[in-house]
């Protein structure tokens, strides 16, 4: 893989965090998250490839999970050798679940906001087998991933290969995060979500595979967390992480949409230092 060159800021001293955004986001999702945990530790929020403002992605080229996941370990690489927290949003913190499967010496905790880990279920394009298998053994987790896909992921999917990148991420912005909280996006909130639309991340190779067994394997000390009032499917996902990661503390941010570290950056704060003050000791 070709090194690449990414945007980060940094701020802070002490034992290190790296925060890693999700999609339609860059760095400046953490900028209230980083300014206090500042205070205590040297944080370093990076914008992913192809997210503002790195390099747009080319035509034809593949939003690659993997290729993210190696750039998230080439960062790791260049802030020393100690291991780092990570705190992982969305599509960020199944990166960070990844690089723990594959690095878990790199990662002395992690924390994971709502990881779209459906692959743990069924396969990036769900057969109906796969979707048959979780209804008998998860009904509402099934139901909950079907209405996903049917509202959220297929409409958006045809818009992003129709071009129309505005409708992509309306109907995926109001899968994600309800439709009252979408509509109530700030401007400026907004204006990140367009920087960071491209129709690759729709129609490239989509989620890593993942396994119930690699999974249960995880020993770096964990926080799921959750958004009270983030669609269904994510407090599914995070529930059933919870069961698979052993030792895993799983909590729930109130008032919160999926983008629970900007909807209710103090109690989301408070969640994240109390698990690391009990990792530090």
């Amino acid at each position: 893989m070709v090194s690449f060159h990414l945007d980060s800021v940094e701020s802070g001293e002490g034992e290190t965090i790296v925060l890693v955004h999700g999609s339609a986001s860059d760095r400046r999702t953490w900028d209230t998250v980083s300014s206090r945990l500042s205070t205590r530790y040297r944080v370093v929020a990076y914008s992913r490839r192809y997210h503002w403002p790195n390099p747009s992605i080319e035509d034809g080229a593949d939003y690659s999970m993997p290729e993210h996941v190696g750039d998230l370990r080439q960062l790791l690489a260049t802030l020393g050798n100690r291991p780092v927290h990570l705190v992982g949003h969305s599509y960020g913190a199944f990166v960070v679940l990844l690089l723990a499967l594959e690095s878990p010496d790199a990662i002395r905790s992690m924390v994971l906001a709502e990881p779209p880990a459906i692959t743990l279920w069924v396969s990036n394009d769900p057969k109906p087998l796969e979707v048959l298998k979780l209804l008998t053994r998860r009904p509402a987790a099934a139901v909950a991933l079907m209405k996903f896909g049917a509202t959220g992921i297929s409409p958006a999917k045809a818009a992003a290969k129709r071009g129309d990148m505005n409708t992509a991420m309306t109907v995926f912005g109001k899968a994600v995060l309800g439709e009252r909280a979408f509509a109530t996006l700030a401007p400026e909130r907004f204006e990140q979500v367009l920087a960071n639309s491209f129709a690759a991340e729709f129609l490239g190779s989509g989620f890593s595979q993942l396994s119930e067994e690699r999974v249960r394997a995880v020993r770096i000390p964990t926080l799921l967390l959750s958004g009270e009032q983030s669609p269904p499917l994510f407090r599914h996902l995070v529930r059933f992480l919870g069961e698979l990661i052993p030792s895993a503390e799983t909590a729930v941010v109130p008032n919160a949409s999926h983008i629970m570290h900007e909807d209710n950056p103090g109690v989301f704060l408070d969640r994240v230092e109390s698990f690391l003050e009990h990792v530090d000791r």
